[in-house]
C-alpha cells in the first residue's frame, strides 16, 4: 500500500475511535475482556508514544512505560496520534527504525502496523458501542497478508502445536492463501490443494481472523475442524 494511505487510514481510524470513545469511556470492551473503553483508549495511545520512542531511541524504549499522565483520555490520545503521524511523516518509510520484527527494521513497518493496530481497535471502540462499520478492503487484504506472513507462518519450534496441524484456504477480495499448519512450521502459500476453504468480503475475513467477527460473516467448505484449529493458532500470535 501507498505510505501516506497508510498515514490518511491511520488519522481516519484514530479520529473514529476517539469520537465513539468520547463518553463512554466506562462502557466494557467486550472484544477485549476485561477492559472499558478507557482502557483501550489508553492502551492504543501508549502504542502510539512507544512507537515514537522505538524510532527516536532506536531499540526498546527506556524507561519504559512512563509515569501515568493524569490526562483527559480523549484529548490525550489526540496529541499522541497527531505526534506520532507527524513523526512517521516527517522521518518517512525508508528511515530506520527499530521494530520488534527482525527483517524489516524501517519506519515503514511502523506505517504498516499502526495503521492495522489503529483499524482492529476502532473496530473494538464500535463493537462496544454497538456500530461497528468495515475496515477499509484494501487495508483489509494489506492486514491479511501481515498477520498470515509476519504473524503466523514462519518456525514453531520454540512452540510446537502437534494438536493444531491442516491445511486450509483464505479468499477474499479476488485473493487466496493456503494456510499450511504442520507442528513446527507454518507456511503461506499463494497456491496449493486444501480440504477447507473459507471465504468472505475484504473486512470480514480480516475482522474474523482478528477474532474481532464471529462465523456468520464467512463462509466455510470443507471440515470446520480444520478452521479451528487455525483459529486456536492465530489466538497464540494474537492475544
Amino acid at each position: 500500500m501507498d505510505p501516506d494511505r497508510y498515514l490518511a487510514l491511520v488519522r481516519t481510524d484514530a479520529d473514529r475511535l476517539l469520537d465513539v470513545a468520547a463518553g463512554r469511556l466506562d462502557t466494557p470492551v467486550p472484544s477485549c475482556p476485561g477492559w472499558t473503553m478507557a482502557d483501550l483508549v489508553d492502551h492504543v495511545g501508549h502504542v502510539y508514544l512507544h512507537k515514537i520512542e522505538s524510532i527516536r531511541q532506536q531499540g526498546d524504549p527506556a524507561p519504559w512505560p512512563p509515569p501515568p499522565h493524569g490526562r483527559e483520555p480523549i484529548g490525550w490520545l489526540s496529541e499522541a496520534t497527531t505526534a506520532m503521524l507527524d513523526l512517521l511523516a516527517e522521518r518517512g518509510p525508508r528511515a530506520p527504525s527499530h521494530t520488534w520484527h527482525p527483517e524489516d527494521q524501517t519506519v515503514g513497518f511502523w506505517f504498516r502496523r499502526m495503521a492495522q493496530e489503529t483499524a482492529v481497535h476502532r473496530v473494538d471502540a464500535e463493537l462496544a458501542a454497538g456500530s461497528p462499520t468495515p475496515v477499509d478492503a484494501e487495508l483489509a487484504l494489506d492486514g491479511i497478508d501481515e498477520l498470515l506472513e509476519i504473524f503466523l507462518a514462519g518456525d514453531w519450534s520454540d512452540l510446537p502445536q502437534p494438536d493444531l496441524t491442516g491445511r486450509v484456504a483464505l479468499a477474499a477480495g479476488g485473493r487466496r492463501w493456503l494456510v499450511v499448519l504442520e507442528p513446527e512450521v507454518v507456511r503461506v502459500e499463494e497456491s496449493g490443494d486444501a480440504a477447507t476453504l473459507v471465504r468472505a468480503e475484504p473486512s470480514d475475513l480480516y475482522l474474523w481472523l482478528w477474532a474481532r467477527a464471529d462465523d456468520a460473516v464467512v463462509t466455510v467448505e470443507g471440515e470446520p475442524g480444520a478452521v479451528a484449529r487455525l483459529r486456536r493458532r492465530l489466538a497464540l500470535v494474537t492475544d
